[in-house]
Formats: structure tokens, sequence, C-alpha cells
């Protein structure tokens, strides 16, 4: 019961004192990872960057300063609402002035156009997805022709929490996610391992081919 309850508010976070622990966990442990997934992605000033599963704004907070070119944009999108309104608040000044757009959704029904966005990045994210495949295919439809995407993990810290039974199923291993990207039309899926600024992490890689 209680693995239940932890796991259905890291997957979903709500406005309660678990949710608002969940948050502070989720500041201090993906900090790092968005930060990377970001610098790995190589944004331009005027790409259209998505974020999947923002949380509470951080990743979205050091995209936004890279996106230097009026064309530039930056849109992220979460299932909680909590985060949402976390996020929104975080980023109030930049959602006002049209630089960030986010949406309260599900990753398998985005309200984007088809070939919109340049640049994808989640961190500790796809586990929660109730499809890989739909989540997958989703991401391949609105993102532009050789884009890429990128998703940072500490596998070693997904694989402990996954024995704990804090996350549904099997969905947590990267093969399941990058059999599903490449099923979906990505190319170049691949995974690699990582060590920046003493940080060791992998990095799961795709390329949206059309």
């Amino acid at each position: 019961m209680w693995a239940e309850k932890v796991g259905k508010q890291l997957g979903h976070p709500t406005r309660s004192v678990g949710g608002w622990l969940i948050s502070k966990f989720l500041k201090a442990r993906n900090r790092v990872l968005e930060e990377n997934a970001v610098q790995l992605l190589g944004i331009k000033p005027e790409d259209t960057v998505l974020e999947l599963g923002h949380g509470p704004g951080l990743g979205l907070q050091t995209a936004a300063k890279l996106l230097t070119k009026p064309t530039g944009r930056l849109i992220g999108v979460d299932y909680s609402t909590y985060m949402h309104q976390m996020a929104s608040e975080r980023l109030k000044e930049l959602v006002a002035s049209g630089k960030v757009t986010l949406y309260h959704c599900d990753v398998a029904a985005m309200p984007l156009e088809d070939n919109s966005v340049d640049k994808v990045f989640h961190c500790n994210c796809y586990y929660f997805w109730p499809d890989l495949q739909k989540g997958a295919t989703e991401i391949h439809r609105v993102m532009k022709p050789g884009g890429l995407m990128v998703a940072t993990l500490r596998l070693s810290n997904v694989a402990a929490v996954a024995a704990k039974q804090l996350i549904p199923g099997e969905n947590w291993r990267p093969e399941a996610y990058m059999t599903a990207l490449t099923d979906s039309g990505f190319t170049d899926v691949r995974m690699e391992d990582k060590q920046l600024k003493y940080v060791s992490f992998q990095a799961i890689y795709a390329t949206a081919s059309k």
C-alpha cells in the first residue's frame, strides 16, 4: 500500500503533503539530469524545444536561457496539475511574454502541430507512461525531420526504485523505451554512459526520421 501511494505521487504529484514532498525530491534529484539533458541537446537560439514531464520547471528555466532569438520557443507538458501550476508560477514572466507555453496534458495526446518541434528532452519520465508506444509515437509526430530527443536518467537509481515496486511494470527498462522509439520511426536510438561535472548518468538519444 505504501509503495503504491509513493509510486502514484512520483508519476503524478498532487497538491498534498505527499505531492509537496515529491516536488522537493524532484528539485533535488532531477536538477542535474535536466540541466545535462539541455546541454546534450545542442539547442540553437532559434529552436522550438519541448520538455516532457517538466515537473517544477527547473529544466525549462535552463533551456529558456538558450533560446535567445525572437523565434526561439519553449514548450512544456506535464500530466500533473500540481506540477503544471508550479512551473507556471516559476516561469510566469516567460509565459506572459509568449516565449514559453505550458500544457497540462498527457504525453500521448499533445496539442501540438505535426513536425513543429526541433528538440525534445525529458528526465525520469517515461517509466510512468501507461503506453510507451503511444508516447513515443506522439513524440515522433510533433518533431521535425532530423530533430533530436534526449532523455536522461541514473539507471542504477531507477532500478533500485523499481525493485521497491515504486514504478509499475517493466517500462522503466531502457530497452523497452528504446524499442518503442525505434518502432515509432526514430533512428540512431542509443544509450550512452555520461560523466559530466562529476555526475554519472545515462542518456538515451533518438533522431526523428521522416
